[in-house]
């Protein structure tokens, strides 16, 4: 039989022990930016600015109107990449106009990004046509997933798609992400999770969206907003991190799931620029750290 002493002694190791291992389960997630507001930068203020925000690396833009255009990937990507090095930094994404597994150019970027180790890329949307039956529209848009998917076993680079919000996007819904790509193997094509978007189209449902699609997570991206009244009814309007729609309770099921990608911010509000705006970059940062428990 154990003494009182003792027997408080083994609840008090118990307890710790069990603080300890829900302790081992949360793990630092790698945050990166999505450098759209200052991609207009040459590359070694992009890469200080990056450092400064605080950053462990970017999502780059490598598209039309883009921190690089395509056309010149060969030259500029590798350019950006190895600045970025300098500063400890990586490209974990780069965003693309990849679309069809065809296109030659497209082919172009996806062997350029493979061979500097950039492991993923965000596909270009795709959008329905409403005046058109949406199912024969999936099976097409399926069959193009699946070519890119066999393209990037090839290429050793992984393919994210975004569920972006609006009334003809594929992947608002997010249902559809999963139709198309759920007998694909998640190595090479996944999901690009905005719950910015999800939010915004699904309303208090979005935990069922995260949870279908939890298994083909490649990326998560995070924004927020809210909703604005104005004469003729209401919009959207995006805003700092805590200030919208997006709640908490994301990040808390996120801590819990098997997802080991990064987690891109993403900002469309107004900031304006230099120090301003990074710190309101830096400020998002920080509560999404507090959130994410890092």
């Amino acid at each position: 039989m154990l003494s009182r002493r003792e027997f408080v002694s083994v609840l008090g190791m118990a307890a710790a022990g069990a603080i300890a291992a829900e302790k081992s389960e949360f793990r630092a997630f790698k945050i990166i930016g999505f450098i759209k507001p200052f991609q207009s930068l040459p590359f070694d203020q992009i890469a200080g600015t990056a450092h400064q925000v605080g950053w462990s690396g970017i999502e780059c833009p490598v598209r039309k109107d883009g921190a690089i255009a395509p056309e010149r990937v060969e030259e500029e990507l590798p350019k950006l990449f190895d600045v970025l090095r300098q500063r400890k930094l990586e490209i974990s994404v780069i965003s693309t106009d990849v679309e069809d597994a065809t296109d030659p150019l497209a082919q172009r970027v996806l062997k350029t990004g493979s061979k500097l180790g950039i492991p993923r890329y965000r596909l270009k949307h795709y959008y329905y046509d409403l005046n058109k039956a949406i199912p024969p529209q999936l099976e097409n848009f399926k069959a193009k997933l699946r070519d890119l998917a066999q393209l990037n076993r090839e290429l050793k680079i992984q393919a994210s798609m975004q569920n972006h919000s609006g009334q003809n996007y594929v992947g608002a819904p997010g249902w559809d992400l999963w139709e198309m790509m759920h007998e694909l193997d998640p190595k090479w094509m996944g999901v690009f999770f905005d719950i910015g978007h999800a939010t915004l189209e699904a309303g208090y449902s979005w935990p069922i969206q995260a949870k279908l699609l939890e298994p083909l997570l490649s990326v998560v991206s995070v924004k927020d907003f809210r909703w604005v009244k104005h004469d003729k009814g209401a919009r959207v309007e995006w805003c700092p991190l805590g200030d919208g729609m997006v709640r908490r309770d994301f990040f808390d099921s996120l801590k819990k799931s098997s997802f080991q990608g990064p987690v891109t911010q993403q900002f469309e509000y107004p900031m304006g620029a230099g120090k301003e705006m990074i710190a309101a970059m830096r400020k998002d940062l920080n509560l999404l750290r507090t959130w994410l428990g890092n």
